[in-house]
């Protein structure tokens, strides 16, 4: 099964909020080896201005998978997951994410390209906060392998 061009423009409801915890933010910091006291440490992070520690940019990952996976489910279309390979990850930020907030993410499918037998959707993931002002835009580039 091919992947269904028809999800080019498809939106997905918001998932659950989600709530950026300070130790999820300092665990996911030393697994990426960011070494920035904004990172770990509260007052550092003050200091610099902040509530709370700072997450890593590529923390944005975290709270786009939810939306992910709600493209993956969908019954038509035609994403075999077992055949899917990461093409690209971008991100447009209008603030760091910080420990303390609480995020909301949408999905749209932004588009639909076949390549040969392979196919490639970029997923773009809006994150708002509560008071639906942009945090992050994360864009990912899923390669869906096709029969060879």
């Amino acid at each position: 099964m091919s992947v269904n061009p028809a999800i080019q423009g498809r939106e997905f409801p918001p998932v659950a909020p989600y709530l950026v915890g300070r130790e999820k933010v300092r665990e996911f910091a030393r697994a990426v080896l960011a070494t920035s006291p904004l990172h770990v440490d509260p007052e550092a992070a003050r200091a610099a201005g902040y509530a709370d520690v700072v997450a890593p940019p590529t923390f944005a990952v975290v709270i786009q998978e939810a939306t992910l996976a709600q493209l993956l489910a969908e019954p038509d279309a035609g994403i075999d997951f077992t055949r899917v390979v990461h093409g690209d990850q971008r991100f447009t930020f209008g603030r760091p994410i910080v420990a303390g907030d609480e995020l909301t993410a949408t999905l749209r499918v932004a588009s639909v390209k076949s390549l040969g037998a392979h196919s490639m959707v970029t997923a773009e993931t809006t994150v708002t906060d509560p008071d639906g002002v942009h945090v992050v835009t994360a864009i990912s580039t899923l390669v869906v392998r096709g029969d060879e």
